[in-house]
């Protein structure tokens, strides 16, 4: 690894403080630029490379059926590059100043409705054992308090206190903030809690969610997980903790919350993030709408 490159992955770990999976996806597309630009160009050097290169690889990957989405991410990838070496004065000007990522589908999330989610809690209203305990409470604190997956997987016992009615969560760029629960979620998590006591053997005590081995839950049991019990009431394609997080922000707007709010409760860095979920309340005001208005025939 150049010195540029250690240089900006200390960056990007101690000053942006991305996760170590977002740090080493950066570095492999730069790496995987380098190896390009060596073999096509014979040049080793990319701080020294011009648009024309970039472009090269670019077709390379269209070429070799990349989706334009991967691409993009690659891009921005080597763009945050630049960009680093711009702010040490390793270079003067980007050689990505004029790129225009390449077009992408948009994409809508669906969320499930409320119907779909009343529907998984019934089915579980009163869970028996510590694994069906668990499970609800899961589904009840995606959809109450907008959590992302990992917020969720490394949640911390000591940063849940149903005393108060919090759950203090680290988010992305691990920044804290304190999710309010619903006093009939509070119930739960006392009830979790006891349940969680009486496992044989605990090995990840300091996390609060387990598995019936007392070890750290995965991205991959969460979404299998969520997947499972809302395939029993919906045929929509996407069935993931991230749908039930987008279900979250949908409901809460559909039914009053402003948009400041919900970008607080999840956690969001700007308005900009939050805004793709009004795409859902307003079509829900539209139904409402056509409904109510006079010149509406029907």
């Amino acid at each position: 690894m150049t010195n540029n490159l250690q240089s900006f992955k200390d960056y990007l770990q101690l000053e942006k403080k991305y996760s170590p999976h977002t740090v080493n996806a950066y570095l492999n597309d730069i790496e995987f630029f380098q190896l390009f630009n060596k073999n096509q160009f014979d040049q080793e050097d990319i701080e020294q490379v011009n648009y024309s290169q970039i472009r090269t690889w670019i077709v390379s990957l269209v070429d070799d059926n990349m989706s334009n989405v991967t691409v993009n991410r690659k891009i921005a990838s080597l763009k945050a590059f630049y960009k680093f070496l711009l702010k040490t004065k390793q270079i003067e000007v980007s050689p990505l100043l004029k790129h225009k990522a390449l077009k992408t589908p948009k994409t809508l999330q669906i969320p499930f409705s409320e119907k779909e989610v009343a529907a998984v809690l019934n089915q579980i209203q009163n869970p028996e054992g510590f694994e069906a305990i668990r499970d609800k409470l899961i589904i009840d604190l995606f959809y109450t308090t907008g959590i992302r997956r990992t917020e969720l997987i490394h949640l911390k016992a000591a940063n849940v206190n149903p005393s108060t009615n919090t759950i203090k969560v680290l988010g992305k760029r691990n920044k804290e903030r304190i999710l309010p629960v619903l006093p009939i979620i509070a119930k739960q998590l006392i009830l979790y809690f006891f349940e969680r006591t009486h496992l044989e053997k605990v090995t990840d005590v300091d996390y609060f969610f387990l598995t019936k081995k007392g070890l750290k839950l995965n991205d991959s049991f969460v979404y299998r997980l969520i997947n499972t019990y809302f395939s029993t009431v919906s045929e929509k394609v996407k069935k993931s903790p991230h749908i039930l997080r987008h279900t979250f922000a949908t409901h809460l707007l559909n039914n009053g919350a402003d948009l400041n709010s919900v970008k607080e409760l999840l956690g969001h860095s700007s308005l900009a993030s939050t805004q793709i979920y009004t795409h859902s309340s307003l079509a829900e005001l539209k139904k409402v709408y056509e409904d109510a208005h006079p010149r509406n025939q029907r």
